[in-house]
């Protein structure tokens, strides 16, 4: 008598599915990749983040996490890195922006893949799946078990924990990073990093509700910012990478604008040699943000400076 093999071949092709959907999910960084970390911040809407970010003498000092703050086990621009740092103080992370062979924005500093990652060439030649065949590299070069993430899962996983500084490669257009801050309702905790008067007023142009980081190293520069139509309440200033006369710390807070000061580098060396409390120093001399790559040291100072004048924020849980 003939067998009916029908149910056992179907029933075989639906394990075969559902192992293969087991596995497509598993070595997603998405499923793998986003750790859990506690709401930090209470930016609900665009407006808060307005108000957060407009100084007053109460104001709430910051740490910038240069490249997401990366350390020993945790790469630069990965979503576990982020919530490491977000696990231990209320942060911005500044992060890269990169775009794939087949237009998928990534998080990635280098236009090649070699030093942080266990892939070769240029990112830019590379299709999104292709990249996730590839593991990120630590400070020390050692391979880890993250991934490269795309800047919507980055997007998605922020809200509540962190803002970002969003630094866009010269090849990916504004308009889809824009796209995807509206796509996952992050406008109240991103920034768009830019580097000329004109790139901000792009930017502006393209979403004038969205916050921008500029370059305001003197007065000029806020005059030039202020003709092209920007207004005050959509800036944060990056003051530069060593400490700007003290009038450009007046003239920004006469403004409501806060300022960024870039210790990566120097500043950061100097605070290595000299101690952490060096942090402080920049922040009494008037710094809003420090942007750093030691952001754990940073915030040992930042942490005493806010305890100590009982500064708080209705913005911070």
């Amino acid at each position: 008598m003939r067998r009916n093999i029908f149910p056992f071949i179907l029933s075989s092709i639906s394990i075969l599915l559902l192992f293969t959907a087991c596995f497509r999910t598993n070595s997603s960084s998405t499923m793998s990749h986003m750790p859990s970390v506690d709401p930090v911040f209470n930016l609900n809407t665009v407006e808060d983040l307005y108000q957060f970010l407009t100084y007053n003498e109460q104001s709430y000092p910051l740490i910038s996490a240069h490249r997401g703050g990366p350390s020993e086990g945790f790469p630069e621009n990965a979503i576990a890195t982020f919530a490491e740092v977000a696990n231990k103080m209320p942060a911005i992370i500044e992060c890269d922006i990169s775009m794939t062979k087949d237009s998928i924005l990534v998080l990635m500093h280098d236009e090649t893949l070699d030093r942080t990652s266990t892939g070769k060439g240029k990112l830019s030649r590379k299709t999104y799946a292709e990249l996730q065949e590839f593991y990120l590299k630590d400070i020390h070069g050692e391979i880890t078990e993250y991934k490269i993430p795309t800047l919507e899962e980055a997007l998605t996983w922020g809200v509540g924990r962190v803002i970002y500084t969003l630094d866009v490669k010269k090849s990916v257009p504004y308009q889809k990073v824009i796209d995807l801050i509206r796509k996952t309702k992050s406008e109240a905790n991103s920034i768009i990093i830019t580097y000329s008067a004109n790139q901000a007023e792009v930017v502006n142009r393209l979403a004038p509700d969205i916050m921008i980081s500029a370059t305001i190293k003197k007065a000029d520069d806020l005059t030039r910012l202020s003709e092209l139509g920007i207004p005050d309440t959509r800036l944060i200033a990056f003051v530069g990478t060593t400490e700007p006369d003290t009038a450009v710390y007046s003239l920004l807070r006469q403004h409501g604008i806060k300022s960024i000061l870039g210790t990566i580098g120097n500043l950061d060396r100097s605070a290595q040699k000299a101690g952490y409390q060096l942090y402080a120093d920049f922040i009494v001399r008037g710094a809003d943000v420090l942007s750093t790559d030691r952001p754990y040291e940073a915030w040992k100072a930042l942490d005493f400076y806010i305890k100590k004048r009982n500064l708080n924020s209705p913005f911070i849980k």
